[in-house]
This record gives structure tokens, sequence and C-alpha cells, in this order.
């Protein structure tokens, strides 16, 4: 194909067809009318030789060429979009911006407090909208803009999100504190012994994710624990075990706070484990501004 007889606006037009993958969705997007959209998609069929989008029971799906093109597209238009843009300074004393962050019910106990009060000091008029992050990775969130940033431990990480540690923690036990399974050892020190752990009811928190830092331990040495709970929330846990024989697997932050106000005590886990790393994820797309910039350099200044 020779360039010069492509119309670059039609390279637009595409990569919203590919989106949302219907003509009248793509064309209140772009604020045309239907049968303008329908003419667009016409002149992308005749210029690129294929049918780009087709119907099938499940609705219009793109050609395997389509799909071929999409990301190099996408790419290119978003380079133009960033050369093209001017950065102006971002001045966090005056601005006025609201920082979408998707995290667990964790950081936000450990880290929220000091963000916010620092934040509070130095960019006074700049807001902060948690979203609970969920077991699935937040990549189109994080690509479309509602989110700009997620906090939280990630496995796998998709080649076209950028991310970086942010801290790492240690997972303890917590319990009772006159949980029947306590030992002692030589110096008084109260711990749980493995065959213990593996019988001993638990409380799952699974904090976002699909497989946690025990359960892969676990797998990994043809063990299994007696998992009798399952939650979400890291901070419904330990109120939960400070009043049965159940026990839960926490970072230490979470049991240092609540064995303050609980009768609770933590202990160390009876197995040698990875660390509890917790990583920024963000898109490059979207998170690339001075503001964006200076958000991070606060996230990484928290810890």
């Amino acid at each position: 194909m020779n360039i010069a007889n492509f119309d670059l606006n039609l390279l637009r037009a595409f990569d919203v067809l590919m989106r949302e993958r219907n003509v009248s969705l793509a064309a209140e997007r772009m604020n045309l009318s239907q049968p303008a959209m329908s003419n667009t998609l016409n002149r992308l069929r005749q210029l690129l030789d294929d049918p780009v989008l087709v119907r099938t029971r499940k609705g219009m799906q793109p050609t395997p060429r389509a799909m071929s093109l999409e990301q190099p597209v996408r790419s290119a238009l978003q380079i133009i979009e960033q050369s093209l843009s001017t950065q102006p300074e971002f001045k966090p004393e005056t601005a006025e911006q609201t920082f979408h962050i998707a995290t667990t019910d964790y950081v936000e106990l450990a880290f929220l407090p000091k963000l916010l009060k620092h934040i509070n000091e130095v960019a006074p008029s700049v807001r902060l909208e948690i979203h609970a992050l969920g077991p699935d990775m937040p990549e189109a969130e994080l690509e479309g803009g509602l989110y700009d940033f997620a906090i939280g431990r990630f496995p796998s990480l998709p080649a076209r999100l950028k991310s970086e540690l942010w801290l790492s923690e240690q997972l303890v036990c917590l319990v009772r504190d006159d949980h029947p399974s306590l030992e002692v050892n030589r110096d008084n020190q109260a711990f749980i012994s493995l065959e213990c752990f593996l019988r001993v009811p638990q409380i799952w928190v699974n904090g976002g994710q699909r497989v946690g830092v025990v359960d892969k331990w676990l797998l990994d040495n043809n063990l299994s624990r007696n998992v009798a709970h399952t939650t979400p929330s890291f901070l419904i846990a330990p109120s939960i075990v400070a009043q049965t024989d159940m026990l839960v697997v926490t970072p230490m932050a979470i049991a240092e706070h609540f064995a303050q106000h609980l009768a609770l005590k933590i202990l160390l886990m009876p197995m040698k484990l990875d660390p509890f790393d917790l990583q920024i994820l963000w898109h490059p797309y979207q998170a690339s501004t001075p503001a964006h910039e200076w958000f991070l350099k606060q996230l990484r200044g928290l810890v």
C-alpha cells in the first residue's frame, strides 16, 4: 500500500472500531452519524483489501488481519498524540486534580493515612479516589484511564504495562492470645509448628489475588492447609481470629496494627516464604504526564 493514498484520519477510526467492535458505538465515540461511520469502515475495507469487521453470532468480530494491525496502529497513534501534546508544568501547591488508585484495604490501612497527610501538606487541592482491586489484572482500566495507578501483588504482568517494586513485607500468622495450638520454645517465645499450621482452620484473605504466597509454597511442597473461610478483606479477618480458634496469615503491618487493639499474638511462619511484594502498576499511555510523575514520586517516598 502507498501511504500517500491513505487518509491518516482513518487510523483513528480504525482504532475506535477495534475498541468498540460496533459501528453505532464507534460513531457515537467519534461524534459521527452511523452512516458516516459505515462509510468510513467501507473506505478502510477498500484500502486494506480486507473486511476488517465481520458479523458473527457473537456480534462484529475483527478479521485476523485487523487484529494484527490493532496494536501497531494504536501504538502509532499514542506516539503521535504524546509528541504533539504540550506537557504543562505540574505545580502541586495549586494543582486541582484527582488521582484514581486501585488497591487493597491493606494498603489503605497501612499507608493511606500517611499519604493523605503528606498530600494535604504539599498539594492541598489534590484528591485521591480509591477503588477496590479485584482478582483480575486491571489492564483495561489502566489503559482506559479509569485508574491512574494500581498497587498490589501481581504475580504476572502484561508487557504493555509499566511497574516497579514498591515494598516487600514479611508475612506472619495471627492468632488469639490463648490459642490452643500455641507452643513455646526454649526462649519462652510462642510459635506454631508446621503440622499445627496445616491442621488449624484458617481464614484466607485473597487480597485481590487468585493464588497467595502461602498456597504457592504449599503447592510446591505437595501440602495443603485447612482453609475454612475466604474473604477479600484484610481488615475483618483479625476480628474473627480474636474470637475463634482460627488463624490468618497477614502482612506484618496489619498484624501489628490489630495486635495493639485486640487480644492477638503474632507468630512467625513455620516455613520460609518469599517476601510479600507489592508493586505499583500503570499504563504508559495514560500515566505519563508531569502530574503522574509527581504522584509516583510521592508514592516512592511513602516507603
